[in-house]
């Protein structure tokens, strides 16, 4: 006899049913998104005991690499001003005031995108 044949997999096991409410199904199925998995995974590593992590929006990664290369940028501006390079010979304190404003207005945009991605989407 094959091993195949004797072989226990999920499909051929009896099923757990789980009555719920409408509401608590659109729920469970929701949680189950944010975490990446499907409504059946995400119950049974539920209930075995195993911590749910959620999956990052790639939208948001890539705007915060996005917000990383714009402070890339302007802190190697500031850089270039003070090692008195030549090629920002021509800056004076305004241009270089404005420059630390865009690093902190560009930190707080960089703050909301983290925010979006680490609190759940239904307390925003």
């Amino acid at each position: 006899m094959d091993d195949s044949e004797n072989k226990v997999t999920r499909k051929s096991s009896p099923p757990i049913k789980v009555y719920c409410l409408p509401e608590e199904k659109r729920s469970i199925e929701l949680q189950a998104e944010r975490a990446g998995m499907s409504a059946a995974r995400y119950l049974r590593e539920v209930g075995q005991g195993y911590q749910i992590k959620g999956v990052v929006d790639f939208e948001q990664v890539r705007e915060l690499a996005r917000i990383n290369g714009d402070l890339g940028r302007l802190g190697g501006l500031l850089k270039l001003w003070l090692t008195d390079d030549i090629r920002t010979a021509q800056f004076g304190r305004s241009t270089i005031l404005a420059v630390l404003r865009r690093i902190e207005a560009t930190q707080e945009e960089m703050g909301k995108v983290m925010t979006k991605v680490v609190m759940p989407r239904s307390e925003q």
